[in-house]
């Protein structure tokens, strides 16, 4: 008896499950209805009556049925464009014609003006192109809608990157529009190989997303990689870049960027061209690009407008600046405390009379200052423009003076803390900026618990963190582990740029050779 009645809920259970399902797919069917009427009524109910719903409903002639109702979202669209429309569809000698032949034919010709047109025939499909901004035109007695791209909403013009600032080089940025972000790397990619994919993300915000490629270029595998982790995103809402990079990283504990980012469509189009993927996503001024290794941090677009050799010298200047920013408080904690032999006796005399009566342990100085000018280094962004540079320089040099006054730190810890803040800036990549600050904490701790053994254990855990992370399948630490000779042309140093196209040349004439032996 139990067993017929397991057998029974079963059935039930499964009958329940069909039904569901046939209902999901008659749902996802949803054919537009023939009646006008009936499909401005469902609009609008689908819309909640939105307040900034505009509907214009068009009568062709009177005494008729032949009528036809515009609808659209106010402000996403170009108003001059709909009203030309609406104006060549009532020329008189243009309704002759549309009441002799088929009215909806008729109509979508017409309505070409509008821009990239489709026909539609679903419910879900309305409601997505009115929402993305497009308009909708239906015209009664036929089951079907027409959409034309007559996006008009206002956007910010092409200006000048604020993150990633040249002196020598474009002064184009990307702006919040996809289309005009895929447009500018367009301008500068003049090749059918360049291929564009689409896709909508988010449930709630329904999220335009680009992925762009250099067909022949990039490694296959991880394109398919990134393809795969951007189609299998579930989330309610997408609004920048960022939100992308948390769902396709490969590690997501490590204080460490896996993936880059970048506003200069000129940057964007180099990593392009050296096979590596672009993201795009609609309302923020910033691309993904990956794959991202290490060395890509300290690499600048104004490297490869100067000459190589003054490139260099730059970059080994960011190098050094890197090392100071990361270890300067540090080995300055663990000299003065476990090392002073390290130390000429001069200098050590002089920071011994500086420290003469000072109320804390150094370590607490260095962490009290370096925690001001993270504060005010925040301050400063977060305040207004005008003002908010001038408050965290004036705000660190009141500060620095006062405390030294006081007597509550030393004024050679407040040099070193100074001159390891301004390094941390020369690092391009901003995201790698912010991990050296966070990491820097971390060596001041254990540089006061037991000296430069304490720092070494930590760069020895470090290097192997970052031996061991990939970006999308790349090791991080490439060209270096695993160690690449022809990559070393753009690493530390950097060549001239024609040893980099003869290198290419090289490598095609490799694979071309290849395919003929294989044939």
């Amino acid at each position: 008896m139990k067993r017929l009645l397991n057998k029974r809920k079963t059935h039930m259970r499964d009958r329940n499950r069909t039904q569901l399902e046939q209902g999901e797919a008659i749902k996802d069917v949803d054919p537009i209805e023939s009646s006008l009427e009936n499909n401005l009524k469902r609009i609008k109910a689908d819309m909640e009556n939105s307040a900034d719903l505009v509907v214009r409903e068009v009568v062709l002639k009177k005494d008729t049925e032949l009528q036809l109702g515009i609808i659209y979202l106010d402000g996403l669209v170009d108003d001059q464009k709909i009203n030309d429309c609406i104006s060549l569809i009532m020329e008189h000698s243009y309704l002759e014609n549309v009441i002799e032949g088929d009215g909806f034919q008729s109509v979508f010709q017409k309505a070409s003006m509008l821009g990239k047109q489709q026909i539609l025939k679903k419910y879900s499909e309305v409601t997505k192109e009115i929402l993305s901004g497009s308009s909708i035109i239906i015209v009664n007695g036929f089951p079907k809608a027409i959409s034309g791209s007559s996006k008009g909403e206002k956007q910010r013009g092409i200006e000048e990157p604020s993150s990633q600032v040249v002196i020598r080089g474009p002064k184009d940025g990307f702006t919040e529009s996809l289309s005009t972000n895929i447009a500018l790397i367009r301008k500068r990619l003049k090749n059918p190989k360049l291929c564009v994919g689409m896709y909508t993300i988010g449930d709630v915000t329904n999220t335009d997303v680009a992925l762009l490629y250099m067909e022949g270029r990039v490694n296959e595998e991880v394109l398919e990689k990134v393809k795969h982790r951007i189609s299998h995103i579930q989330t309610e809402g997408i609004f920048e870049s960022g939100n992308i990079e948390e769902f396709i990283e490969d590690r997501s504990f490590t204080l460490f960027p896996t993936i880059n980012n970048t506003e200069r469509p000129d940057s964007a189009a180099a990593n392009l061209l050296e096979g590596r993927i672009v993201i795009l996503v609609d309302g923020t001024p910033f691309c993904l690009i990956a794959p991202f290794t290490f060395f890509q941090s300290f690499q600048s677009p104004e490297d490869y407008y100067h000459r190589y050799d003054i490139a260099t010298i730059f970059r080994f200047l960011r190098f050094f600046s890197f090392l100071a920013s990361l270890l300067g408080t540090s080995v300055y904690v663990a000299a003065t405390t476990y090392h002073p032999e390290m130390i000429p006796t001069p200098l050590l005399l002089s920071l011994a009379a500086q420290r003469e009566g000072m109320p804390f342990p150094i370590v607490i100085e260095a962490l009290l200052m370096e925690l001001s000018i993270e504060i005010l280094r925040e301050a400063g962004i977060r305040m207004p423009r005008a003002v908010g540079q001038a408050v965290s320089i004036v705000g660190a040099l009141i500060l620095g003076e006062a405390a030294v006054q006081a007597g509550i730190v030393s004024p050679g810890m407040v040099i070193i803390v100074a001159f390891t803040a301004i390094t941390s800036f020369i690092t391009p990549a901003y995201n790698m900026a912010i991990s050296i600050r966070m990491l820097r904490f971390v060596l001041v701790f254990f540089s006061a618990a037991i000296g430069l053994y304490g720092i070494a254990i930590i760069l020895i855990f470090v290097i192997a963190h970052l031996c061991s992370m990939q970006s999308l399948g790349v090791p991080y630490m490439t060209p270096i582990a695993p160690f690449c000779v022809a990559a070393q042309k753009d690493t530390l140093f950097r060549f001239p740029i024609w040893s980099f196209q003869s290198q290419v040349n090289k490598n095609r004439m490799k694979v071309d050779e290849e395919n003929q032996g294989h044939s």
